[in-house]
């Protein structure tokens, strides 16, 4: 059987850690600024945060306001 898409399915959606970590922080009522908050973004760049909230919001993880 094949894997689903990333993007339509929420568990390989939530398989990435760096996914995981970012969802604690929103669910935590934190601001994700991956420039300010670097102690725990050290390898999280802005593309690469663009790319796992985009995965986020596709399965329904994360919604905009």
């Amino acid at each position: 059987m094949a894997r689903a898409a990333t993007t339509t399915d929420v568990f390989n959606a939530i398989a990435e850690a760096k996914r995981r970590e970012m969802i604690g922080l929103l669910n935590n009522g934190q601001v994700l600024d991956c420039q300010r908050n670097r102690r725990s973004h050290e390898n999280l760049r802005k593309p690469t945060a663009s790319k796992h909230l985009r995965v986020l919001r596709k399965v329904g993880i994360v919604t905009e306001s």
